[in-house]
């Protein structure tokens, strides 16, 4: 392919599909990774031939490969944005280990799979980049959210490593960091935190109840006020873009004040997080 070729994961909804509206707008062509087949066809009927759907589960190693191997068969491939994701709340005293380990799974370790299965592609184009979707969760941490943060602070050591092993291949890497992103993870991740609510044990509710109300209220301010997912992929189509990039970028006021406050002595930062009675 003569114009420039990404790959988009979490392509259906949110943050990768205004990535995908805005590679489309350029000119590029757009690898778009979804997980149903209707939001494949969504997509081709917006973007037609700018677009070419991916059927991609990151907990399915097999359809990750096949993935792989699809786009490698295309060419070169100039960016790879790792977006897709979930968020599981709930205290971690009563989180159930297999949304935990999801969380991971998802957020984590399919990162790394769909970036290894995506490098031989990558290694083709020349200055090919990888921008991988953190948050500002992956910097300071509070409440409820704490498989959240988990993934997303392995993320940044994911992405460090990353930046430096393939620095020598000429393969840039960077970490997008946004705040609050109006996109439908909130009301999904309210809609877990209600089912995780439901199962508590006896007394969990005297003692988080309070934590998950606050963390509910949150959850539907980031939904409603959040920066619009348009905004987020305009940053991250920057980095793939520009000559260059920096290894981190932050979206949103939000994001800056937390980062101000995740530098601030570790005292005053958990006197700042801690959930109050």
């Amino acid at each position: 392919m003569s114009r420039p070729s990404y790959v988009v994961t979490g392509a259906s909804s949110g943050i990768g599909r205004a990535c995908v509206g805005e590679l489309a707008r350029r000119g590029a062509h757009v690898w778009a990774s979804v997980r149903t087949g209707e939001a494949g066809r969504e997509l081709e009927a917006a973007y037609g031939d700018a677009v070419t759907v991916l059927r991609m589960d990151l907990r399915d190693t097999a359809s990750v490969a096949a993935a792989g191997a699809r786009v490698a068969g295309g060419g070169q491939l100039h960016g790879l944005v790792n977006n897709a994701g979930l968020a599981r709340p709930g205290p971690l005293e009563h989180i159930p280990l297999e949304s935990f380990r999801e969380q991971l799974e998802v957020n984590v370790t399919g990162q790394l799979a769909v970036t290894q299965a995506m490098l031989p592609a990558l290694r083709r184009a020349e200055a090919a980049r990888v921008v991988t979707v953190g948050s500002i969760g992956g910097r300071i941490a509070g409440p409820i959210v704490g498989p959240y943060h988990a993934s997303k602070f392995a993320l940044v050591g994911l992405t460090d490593t990353l930046r430096a092993e393939l620095a020598p291949s000429g393969i840039r890497v960077v970490l997008v960091e946004p705040g609050a992103v109006a996109t439908a993870i909130w009301p999904r991740a309210r809609a877990a935190a209600e089912e995780l609510r439901a199962a508590l044990p006896a007394g969990a509710l005297e003692r988080y109840g309070a934590q998950l109300e606050s963390a509910d209220r949150s959850a539907e301010r980031s939904a409603r006020a959040g920066v619009s997912p348009r905004k987020a992929a305009q940053a991250i189509v920057h980095a793939l873009t520009t000559p260059r990039p920096a290894p981190r970028y932050l979206i949103g006021t939000d994001a800056r004040i937390a980062a101000v406050l995740a530098n601030l002595p570790f005292r005053v930062r958990y006197r700042l997080t801690a959930a109050k009675r």
